[in-house]
């Protein structure tokens, strides 16, 4: 009902959501912006000016995401067989929420953002693989939000957010893709260079951008038009 059993071009036996299942994800993926949206109030009862607070964060934590998936769908360089790809600031634009409203709403905005690619480009061969792949890496990204007060907290968050996906990445190239090592590799070393190999280009080059005075100066101005 809710998933279709189908072989890739790899031979694997995948499962992709139905127009049902896609239903339920966008639904899991709306309850959890919710939830984040009330983490972030911290209140049941809020003032006008509060209320109108609150919209404008989910409203920018919505935007963020919309964002990071035209950056990870139209901008990358997609590997194969077994996923991952180098895109145009995708990972941070997922950590922003985080940033800008702390671990928790990060988290979710996070795992919402996984559960919109589990939509858009599902790659499952196991109900573990998904939660780590999907909940799990994703989710890591609003570790960002540990740093979201502090000097250069950007970059520090970022820098914590991104090596929580690439450990969700590793377990998973460990346990479920491992028959994809390469000729003479044991599995664990090819998982590190393999998750390595598209996560650090992108995160080196999103930390030397983030560096830059002007970008700096950009992302203070852009925290203050989400929160205040």
């Amino acid at each position: 009902m809710f998933y279709d059993s189908v072989v890739n071009e790899w031979g694997e036996l995948t499962y992709v959501p139905t127009f049902l299942g896609k239903v339920l994800i966008a639904a899991i993926m709306v309850l959890f912006l919710g939830v984040s949206l009330l983490i972030v109030k911290g209140k049941e009862k809020t003032s006008s000016k509060e209320l109108a607070l609150s919209t404008k964060q989910i409203t920018f934590t919505a935007m963020s995401m919309a964002l990071a998936y035209v950056l990870s769908t139209y901008f990358k360089v997609k590997l194969f067989p077994s996923g991952g790809s180098v895109t145009l600031l995708s990972m941070l634009v997922v950590c922003l929420p985080a940033y800008w409203y702390g671990t928790g709403a990060g988290i979710l905005a996070g795992v919402s953002f996984g559960l919109l690619n589990l939509i858009t480009d599902p790659y499952v061969i196991h109900p573990a693989q998904l939660i780590v792949d999907y909940f799990l890496a994703f989710g890591s990204l609003g570790l960002c939000g540990l740093f979201s007060n502090k000097k250069n907290g950007l970059i520090k968050g970022y820098i914590v957010g991104v090596t929580g996906r690439f450990i969700f990445a590793f377990i998973s190239g460990w346990i479920f893709f491992g028959y994809y090592a390469w000729d003479g590799w044991a599995v664990i070393p090819y998982s590190i260079i393999y998750n390595l190999s598209y996560i650090l280009p992108e995160a080196v080059a999103t930390i030397i951008l983030l560096s830059l005075p002007p970008i700096k100066s950009a992302m203070v101005t852009l925290k203050d038009l989400a929160t205040k």
